[in-house]
Formats: structure tokens, C-alpha cells, sequence
């Protein structure tokens, strides 16, 4: 009969990993949890556009409101500061005949003496904010669209639907939202 015998536990040479402190198991449950959280993160970033609002998507559909609310409002005319309800947008004096400003939320255009608009100036192809108005067109500078400041209808670049726009009325020296 052969005699076993079992050894103690300090005699029993120990592997690198062993000595180092670091379990097999653990290491492949920290990388299963960091892949695992790694795949969950981009599925969240995936499903971050919400498309199910008829007529408005985020940035990369292009489809918004015809009628935009300024960040911070309830209601378009919640902003008050004229006498008839709606929103001062910008003096009169202010916007030039045949060109126009870009203010807060808006691009509000004088394209002929007397005659106001207002558009979102938030581009139609991939939701960047225009930054300039020269002559008749209304720049993004990210992909280089332009749109009419008369009815804000792209011109140019990759854009293919106008601005949006905001119905406005003079009301003594301002702008404002009708």
C-alpha cells in the first residue's frame, strides 16, 4: 500500500500569479464587467436620438419645429418685453435693411425696408448654430450651407430645408415674436 501524505500549504511552491496576489477569476470578472459596461455605454450613445416626435428629430434628422421656442421658455411669448405678448427679439434700428442679426436663438432678417423675419438659427442639415450674415445669405460654418434671408430656403451646401421660421410683427422700436 502506498503511504499519501499530504504537505502544508507553505511548501507548495507559488505560481506568479499567486504570489503577486492576483486570482485567475478575478482578473476575467473585472474584464467581463469593464467589456459588459464598455457595450452598455454604447448602446445608450446609439440610442440617444429619439425620432418618435412627429415633425422634429435631433441633429442628424433635420426635420425641426416650425415654430422654435427659445432655450429656458414655456411658451414662445413667455419671454414677454412688449406690450402686445410677444417676445422682444431685437430693435428694429437694430437689423439692417437687406441683411439681418443673429440674436439669442434667432437670425432675424430685414431682407426689404419694413419687412422682418425670423428663423432658428439652428442649421437644417446637422443641427450647428449659423454664425454670420453677408448680403442675402445666412452662413454654417460647418459643412458650409447658406439660406435666403428673405424666406430662409437653403442656397447652398448640403442643406436641403429652410430654416425654420418665427412669425414676427413690429411693435413700436422692437422685433417681436407674433
Amino acid at each position: 500500500m502506498t503511504d499519501v501524505q499530504m504537505r502544508p500549504e507553505a511548501e507548495i511552491p507559488a505560481t506568479d500569479e499567486k504570489a503577486a496576489g492576483v486570482s485567475t477569476a478575478t482578473s476575467r470578472r473585472v474584464v467581463l464587467t469593464g467589456a459588459g459596461a464598455l457595450g452598455a455605454g454604447c448602446l445608450l450613445a446609439a440610442c440617444g436620438t429619439d425620432t418618435t416626435t412627429a415633425g422634429t428629430t435631433g441633429a442628424n434628422g433635420g426635420d425641426f419645429s416650425n415654430d422654435p421656442v427659445p432655450a429656458g421658455s414655456a411658451t414662445a411669448g413667455a419671454n414677454g418685453g412688449s406690450s402686445s405678448g410677444g417676445s422682444t427679439l431685437a430693435a428694429v434700428a437694430d437689423v439692417p435693411e437687406g441683411g439681418g442679426i443673429i440674436k439669442g436663438d434667432y437670425v432675424i432678417t430685414q431682407p426689404q425696408a419694413g419687412t422682418f423675419k425670423a428663423f432658428s438659427k439652428i442649421c437644417t442639415h446637422q443641427g450647428c448654430p449659423v454664425t454670420k450674415i453677408d448680403g442675402d445669405n445666412i452662413f454654417c460654418p460647418c459643412h458650409n450651407s447658406t439660406f435666403s434671408i428673405a424666406d430662409g430656403s437653403p442656397t447652398g451646401g448640403p442643406a436641403t430645408k429652410a430654416l425654420p421660421e418665427t412669425k414676427v410683427k413690429v411693435d413700436g422700436d422692437n422685433v417681436v415674436s407674433a
